[in-house]
């Protein structure tokens, strides 16, 4: 039985702990592993545990948090069996991850005050960024709202047609422009289109080039700009789109892009196929960032907006 109260549904429950399989499996083996013969939590077992949190890539810095957290309670209460050491787990990485992600949001939504909403979508090519951007326009059409989409990528030809497919398999309109055309152009057209339309929300796709980072950045800020003149406050969020089967990776991504300019939301995709879960624990917790979404599969339905709770409950499940 759960220690914590279901929030999702049964069928979203099962996506997630489907999704959090690989990465679940791996870390309980090698726990298992390291507290095999020991009935205390010393100083051997720590280091086991912090070896297996970095390689779980939970990232080094979030590891040692956790670590010095564990410490205090085996100072505190003196003795400490192994057997407590996952309860003691959860509870320390369930507290890292609401110091950034607040709510325990379980549907996808938007602030009611903004219309349109706009979200742009920054990340590198192959994380999963246009998938993701069909996906949660899906969600939003779903949802009753008058969805948009903009495809600023303009740098490559397949980034515009593939998202053309995702919005014309979801029935939802997409403005669009030839390769090469100014990318702030696009936006600026998508945002008119939105307001003479009385859409809900937009979503912007952006290109993700980061062998240059100052034109990079120069790129998303004219973008900004120019969206400002249509929507004095747009973009209301900088959604970052990171795939958590590149573990470490993930984590230059996310420290490349808020370089760049300023993300407010997180998604991690790709987290089914992958042993590397904790990167959602590591990201949360080291940029300050909260994860909005993440993605447990290939269906349209498997991307799920991130509750740390649920999350918590399947990786320890």
């Amino acid at each position: 039985m759960s220690l914590f109260k279901r929030i999702f549904s049964k069928e979203k429950k099962e996506t997630l702990d489907k999704g959090l399989e690989k990465s679940k499996t791996s870390f309980f083996s090698k726990l298992s592993k390291a507290v095999a013969g020991k009935t205390t939590v010393d100083d051997d077992v720590l280091d086991n545990l912090e070896e297996i949190l970095v390689s779980s890539d939970v990232g080094v810095n979030t590891t040692l948090k956790i670590i010095e957290r564990i410490e205090a309670r085996v100072a505190k209460d003196k003795y400490l069996g192994t057997e407590e050491l996952n309860a003691i787990l959860r509870e320390e990485i369930a507290g890292l991850l609401a110091q950034t992600n607040t709510g325990n949001e379980t549907e996808f939504s938007i602030p009611s005050d903004k219309k349109p909403y706009v979200i742009m979508v920054v990340g590198v090519n192959g994380v999963g960024k246009t998938t993701t951007i069909g996906k949660l326009a899906a969600q939003f059409k779903k949802n009753g709202k008058k969805v948009i989409l903009g495809a600023a990528d303009t740098f490559r030809a397949a980034a515009i047609d593939q998202l053309q497919v995702w919005a014309d398999r979801v029935d939802i309109p997409m403005v669009r422009q030839e390769m090469g055309s100014d990318p702030a152009s696009v936006a600026f057209d998508t945002l008119k289109s939105a307001v003479a339309q009385d859409a809900d929300v937009v979503i912007i796709d952006t290109a993700g080039r980061l062998h240059n980072k100052v034109n990079l950045m120069n790129e998303l800020t004219k973008i900004k700009r120019v969206m400002q003149k249509v929507v004095a406050d747009a973009p209301h969020e900088v959604l970052l789109i990171l795939d958590g089967s590149t573990g470490q990776n993930a984590f230059e991504q996310a420290k490349q892009f808020t370089l760049a300019t300023e993300v407010t939301s997180l998604a991690v995709t790709k987290l089914d196929g992958t042993a590397k879960g904790g990167v959602v624990i590591g990201i949360s917790d080291q940029f300050q960032i909260p994860v909005k979404y993440i993605g447990v599969g290939e269906g349209i339905d498997d991307l799920q907006v991130f509750n740390k709770i649920e999350f918590v409950d399947s990786f320890f499940k």
